[in-house]
């Protein structure tokens, strides 16, 4: 289910994800956004809607350090999301390791993935995706990358791309930013 496209650009984070809400053969078309803003952080979510719920109304992110952003994102920041996954039943365990969710999320200028084990990444490419039309995405930003055009119109086209060759994305795209 999905596509979530990220751009880091000039110390904002732009964030756009589709509409998709897939089970088996069936694409619903949600009018909830998989794309937010919440205090300091822009967020784009895949895997459920539940657990984009959870993390848009029933968590408050603590505010991000001036310095040693990785660190904290892998501590502070995570160790307050599973409290709150686990607190809404959303998370799940495997022999003892815990599971969330997929996203992207933005803060500080900066673009990370958090993925469902925890661990949180950041591309060196300035850009990301996930979701089911990752790799579409992915090349259609690659291919942008070195042209004059706006985040936010090469996450339109990285968006068009991945609905266009993915039956499990589908339009409308939304977008949001990190705050100035």
């Amino acid at each position: 289910m999905t596509a979530i496209v990220g751009i880091a650009s000039g110390g904002t984070v732009h964030i756009g994800g589709d509409s998709a809400g897939v089970s088996g053969y069936v694409v619903h078309t949600r009018a909830d956004s998989k794309v937010f803003v919440t205090g300091s952080y822009a967020f784009g979510f895949t895997t459920s809607f539940r657990m984009g719920q959870l993390i848009r109304w029933a968590w408050t992110p603590p505010e991000p350090p001036a310095t040693d952003l990785e660190r904290f994102l892998s501590t502070t920041f995570v160790d307050g999301l599973r409290e709150c996954l686990k607190t809404g039943g959303w998370a799940s365990k495997d022999n003892e390791r815990e599971c969330g969710g997929v996203f992207l999320v933005g803060v500080a200028g900066r673009l990370f993935n958090v993925d469902s084990d925890y661990q949180v990444g950041e591309s060196a490419h300035g850009y990301d995706a996930v979701g089911a039309g990752e790799e579409v995405a992915l090349g259609a930003l690659y291919a942008t990358a070195r042209t004059r055009m706006s985040p936010r119109k090469r996450l339109q086209l990285a968006l068009e791309a991945a609905e266009a060759f993915n039956g499990n994305v589908t339009a409308p795209f939304a977008y949001v930013s990190t705050p100035s």
